[in-house]
């Protein structure tokens, strides 16, 4: 029998307040759970507005304890309830003044498995976010989830592939990347750097973009959240560019065993002759 991992990713636009934009996050979960899903990613920084589009610290109160803090257990204890691993990306208070963007990753039991924190830090125009987070410190941890293993790279790192390239070689088999990115900017590149990765790094990707234009600044969040298969195939249709949507897929993970047998890809890695890339 084929391995089939039924898999969810939600995205969604501002409410205008923390606790209703958690609500209608926990009814996504539940609404997910109903449709038979074993997994679901959430949109970057999930519970608040895209508030790096300004340079403000009165957004720092965003920030909270992970995993100790209120929003991930709540969200352990929906899991558990429904029996579903959840990826909350979130804001990150490691202590007053160090913050970071970061993933809690929570296993189908309530069982918190540990973080990612976004690495690769923007700062240009709309997309200040050097001055809310640190870099993150994390490495590129692979999490055993009770639907496989488990990879998050957060939106602008995307566009860097050592990361994508160390989950694999980690053993990731679906890597999340959580996003916020906006129409006129990164369209280009949104149907194009993701699909490339699953193709290069032989693993399934979701990608999640938040919707709308928020009253912070005039960046429009196109959505356009898909699943995408390690032969560059979307699985099923692309999500809307302006509406809430929950996305729901079947991936069928034999593919992974099927690509990878075809093309050999880590087998013939030369790492010796990569040291280059790694100099400052």
């Amino acid at each position: 029998m084929s391995r089939v991992i039924r898999a969810a990713l939600f995205q969604t636009a501002w409410t205008g307040d923390k606790e209703s934009m958690i609500r209608v996050h926990e009814q996504a979960v539940r609404d997910a759970a109903a449709q038979g899903a074993q997994v679901l990613c959430f949109q970057e920084l999930f519970y608040g507005p895209y508030f790096c589009q300004v340079q403000d610290k009165a957004f720092y109160e965003y920030a909270e304890a992970v995993p100790e803090g209120p929003t991930v257990q709540r969200f352990q204890a929906l899991a558990a309830e429904l029996g579903i691993v959840l990826i909350l990306p979130m804001y990150e208070e490691e202590q007053p003044g160090v913050l970071y963007n970061t993933a809690a990753v929570i296993d189908a039991d309530g069982s918190y498995l540990g973080k990612y924190r976004k690495t690769h830090i923007p700062q240009v125009q709309g997309f200040w976010e050097k001055f809310y987070f640190r870099p993150g410190n994390s490495g590129w941890p692979v999490f055993d989830t009770a639907v496989g293993r488990i990879g998050v790279y957060i939106c602008y790192d995307r566009h860097f592939p050592e990361g994508w390239r160390a989950l694999g070689l980690a053993g990731a088999e679906i890597v999340f990347n959580p996003s916020a990115t906006s129409r006129g900017l990164s369209g280009y590149l949104w149907q194009l750097e993701q699909p490339a990765a699953a193709v290069a790094n032989e693993y399934f990707v979701g990608a999640i973009n938040r919707v709308g234009v928020e009253e912070l600044g005039d960046n429009d969040f196109y959505g356009t959240t898909y699943f995408v298969d390690p032969e560059a195939k979307f699985v099923g249709e692309v999500a809307s560019d302006k509406e809430t949507e929950l996305v729901v897929r079947d991936l069928d993970m034999d593919t992974l065993r099927e690509v990878r047998d075809r093309w050999q890809f880590y087998r013939d890695r030369v790492p010796g002759a990569y040291d280059p890339l790694t100099a400052p």
